[in-house]
């Protein structure tokens, strides 16, 4: 992979003068069209051997285009922010908008790169990470985005001359550090594992471009090309989304029934016994919270569920147990226009809360293989493909000691109809009605397919559904509070959890 990066190729000035000319004014022009159309990002990653030349080429593109439409970021070790959550929070919050640029040195290739020069990496996890970063450039490459890698290359000679350049030179020796010098002495191993690493992520709708860069001069002029040549091309496709459906095909019922037709949606229960029971549940569930493991973890709930199911009261005897400097709750209506600019995951990556904390979304990303789907917002190749990267990014956020506790309330087509004509009769409740929620009521069948769907295939061990019938309101309130006690109870451990409510 590297072999073609060490042919001697070299620009001279009057070529490079010429070549620059002409390049810069064309990649100016086309981040003025990249603007305007604003249908797509483009996400530039930069790795390579020390020395090669990755913040001169930065530097460079910063000075041929607009600056304002380009923003670049650099990643060293995660600081307290960031090791309180998930490792990807820290990219998911920096990709660019649509029509416009980011610049990242390293970005998620940082961690797999650093271990292979610096130690022997446990192969379970280097594999892990390996899938990770092929599912995200996927993920981004279907939504639309341009990502282009490139890796600026040195041979074994050019480096060990350029190292005792700068370290001769007390003007440059600050380009340079021990990490360089360890690299020149264990080249041969490393390069080794870095062409496997490229190798292995060389997508086709992502690949790595290896550019010679001994020579300056051709390293820029090459760099600036094939970035105006992937621009060009993918401004030139029918569409930059996606359009295979690349999932596995749902399987329909033979006879009609569906998961959520089977949900027993009554229970009995009564007031007195409701408010007795809730104290109880809220009690445990403020102990948890309290605990002092609990500040290794940090809790998503997601409420998803017809509409009128009591998806909101279920929230609110949820906090009426929390600190409010503990949690965050977080209503999902339609996206902004600077959440349309970003993947349809990016507004809920930048909610995912520290650990020690709780966010409650009301409705959450289930919005895309729900209401996207069943009103024809998003394509069926979009929806389809959505199944796989929720389960994706609720693994990632759950293997980062996030507990995931998913909620799916059930009524009755009878039991939304009457509190639909509650909501309407009682003054302080009318907010909660509204012409979408009547047209949406027709479409009661499809809600009820694509729910059934979604449940199927998003209940995974590690964020399994748990359904509640919710005619019962009462009821609805007490399942909930009471599953999202057992699975913090679970992540503490019992005999933790036990004591800490004993003591409380």
């Amino acid at each position: 992979m590297f072999a073609a990066a060490e042919l001697g190729h070299v620009l001279d000035k009057e070529q490079y003068k010429i070549a620059a000319d002409q390049l810069r004014q064309q990649l100016l022009t086309i981040q003025y069209q990249l603007k305007d159309r604003a249908d797509f990002p483009v996400v530039i990653l930069l790795g390579g051997v020390p020395t090669a030349g990755r913040g001169q080429v930065a530097n460079l593109l910063l000075e041929w285009m607009d600056p304002r439409l380009i923003a670049t970021h650099a990643f060293s070790a995660p600081n307290d922010e960031e090791r309180a959550r998930p490792p990807y929070w820290r990219y998911w919050r920096v990709l660019p908008p649509k029509g416009k640029m980011a610049i990242l040195f390293g970005g998620w290739y940082s961690g797999p790169m650093w271990d292979q020069l610096t130690s022997q990496p446990d192969s379970v996890q280097y594999e892990h990470e390996l899938g990770k970063i092929i599912r995200l450039e996927t993920m981004l490459a279907d939504e639309g985005a341009l990502v282009l890698k490139f890796w600026l290359h040195l041979p074994k000679e050019q480096l060990k001359k350029r190292l005792k350049k700068y370290a001769n030179d007390p003007l440059t020796s600050w380009r340079f550090d021990e990490t360089d010098l360890w690299f020149l002495d264990h080249y041969d191993e490393v390069m080794a594992s870095q062409q496997d690493l490229l190798q292995r992520t060389n997508l086709a709708d992502a690949p790595w471009r290896v550019i010679e860069s001994s020579d300056e001069r051709y390293r820029d002029i090459a760099v600036g090309t094939h970035i105006l040549e992937a621009i060009t091309h993918h401004m030139e496709r029918t569409s930059v989304r996606q359009k295979r459906v690349n999932a596995a095909p749902l399987m329909p019922s033979i006879d009609g029934v569906r998961l959520l037709d089977r949900l027993p949606l009554d229970a009995d229960l009564s007031k007195e016994s409701y408010n007795e029971q809730l104290e109880e549940l809220q009690g445990r569930l403020n102990g948890l919270t309290r605990h002092p493991d609990f500040k290794k973890y940090s809790v998503v709930c997601v409420f998803e569920g017809m509409d009128a199911a009591g998806k909101g009261g279920a929230i609110r005897r949820i906090t009426a147990a929390l600190d409010a400097r503990q949690y965050r709750t977080i209503p999902i209506a339609a996206p902004t226009e600077e959440e349309r600019a970003q993947p349809y995951l990016w507004r809920f990556w930048r909610h995912i809360p520290p650990h020690g904390q709780i966010t409650l979304f009301d409705r959450s990303w289930y919005g895309r293989v729900l209401v996207e789907r069943v009103e024809d917002f998003a394509s069926r190749a979009d929806w389809m493909r959505a199944y796989g990267e929720i389960n994706d990014f609720e693994a990632q956020i759950s293997l980062a000691n996030v507990i995931v506790v998913k909620f799916w309330l059930a009524i009755s087509s009878e039991e939304q109809l009457r509190r639909f004509k509650e909501r309407e009769e009682i003054e302080y409740k009318r907010f909660k009605i509204t012409d979408e929620d009547w047209r949406n009521r027709e479409k009661w069948d499809a809600y009820i397919e694509a729910g059934s769907d979604l449940i199927e295939r998003t209940s995974t061990a590690i964020a399994p559904w748990h359904m509640v019938g919710a005619n019962n309101k009462y009821y609805a309130r007490l399942e909930v509070l009471r599953h999202l006690c057992e699975r913090i109870e679970a992540a503490l451990g019992p005999q933790k959890a036990g004591k800490k409510r004993k003591a409380t």
